[in-house]
């Protein structure tokens, strides 16, 4: 197997295994856990779940702790209160010398601090839902991108706000807005910061469907998920994520191999029973933890 037909790195993620104070968490991120599937709330609902420092540390620590645990096949990401998130709380945050500077030097590896929240869902190796409603600008629609599915709000509003505040969007939107929408729609979203309903995203591709309830959807489509077998899904979601740029052949052997992963397994024998005998399948979790482990064995 050459680099270039398993190169996962791109889409993996090592794993520290943090660990987050309830009373923090509690705060911030909710998440809840059942069926296998994991219900993660943002979880500021007065200030809009708008970002300030310390959620930017607990949405990505709660990525990174739903990746370590193999039980988890489906994540539903949503925001409690009247948004899923209005961006970055500008009045929590010090934009002082030391501030600016960490964007000047560049960082010791990626994603940075400020595209994890984001980016660490699409590493994550179980499907990842988001469900938009209200306010979902700038940084918010920045962490939603970074889901496998959108489930949206007709009502809901959604902005790449940055140009208001005068930056540039940062938080990985480059490498998951690109998936969504032709490159012109980007740079027209992005140079103007025009604010477009629900009905308008899906038509652009930023949503994948629409629903008067998306939360309630959303977590009917992860309990659906949870139900086939999580070493596929899983295998799928990187073969999917890992391909979707790269060369054909690259692509076409990835295939072969992950497929090699599952091919003739408990799990894919136990798929074909349960429809044979028409019942619920009774799978054992995923086999590997995080994309980085999975390479490794290539």
């Amino acid at each position: 197997m050459t680099p270039t037909a398993l190169n996962l790195r791109l889409i993996s993620t090592s794993m520290s295994n943090p660990t987050m104070s309830d009373s923090a968490a509690n705060k911030l991120v909710s998440v809840t856990i059942a069926d296998h599937v994991a219900d993660v709330r943002l979880n500021r609902p007065d200030k809009l779940n708008a970002l300030s420092p310390a959620m930017f540390e607990q949405i990505a620590n709660t990525a990174r702790q739903l990746t370590g645990d193999r039980s988890v096949r489906a994540v539903v990401l949503s925001g409690e209160g009247r948004a899923f998130c209005a961006g970055l709380d500008l009045a929590s945050m010090q934009m002082d010398e030391a501030f600016v500077a960490a964007f000047k030097k560049g960082s010791a590896s990626y994603p940075n601090s400020y595209q994890a929240p984001g980016y660490l869902w699409k590493q994550l190796p179980a499907p990842v839902i988001c469900a938009l409603h209200g306010a979902v600008y700038g940084g918010g629609l920045q962490v939603a991108l970074g889901a496998d599915i959108r489930i949206a709000h007709p009502a809901a509003q959604l902005s790449v706000m940055e140009i208001k505040w005068g930056i540039i969007p940062d938080m990985s939107a480059t490498q998951t807005l690109r998936d969504l929408v032709r490159l012109d729609i980007a740079k027209q979203l992005t140079f103007t910061g025009e604010i477009i309903d629900g009905q308008r995203a899906c038509e652009l591709g930023l949503v994948t469907q629409l629903s008067d309830d998306p939360l309630a959807a959303a977590l009917a489509m992860a309990r659906t998920i949870a139900e086939k077998n999580p070493q596929a899904t899983a295998l799928a979601k990187g073969l999917l994520e890992q391909s979707w740029h790269g060369a054909s052949e690259a692509g076409l052997r990835l295939e072969e191999r992950l497929q090699g992963e599952v091919i003739g397994t408990a799990s894919q024998r136990e798929a074909i029973a349960a429809q044979m005998e028409k019942r619920p399948a009774n799978f054992t979790d995923r086999d590997f933890t995080d994309y980085a482990e999975l390479a490794a064995r290539f």
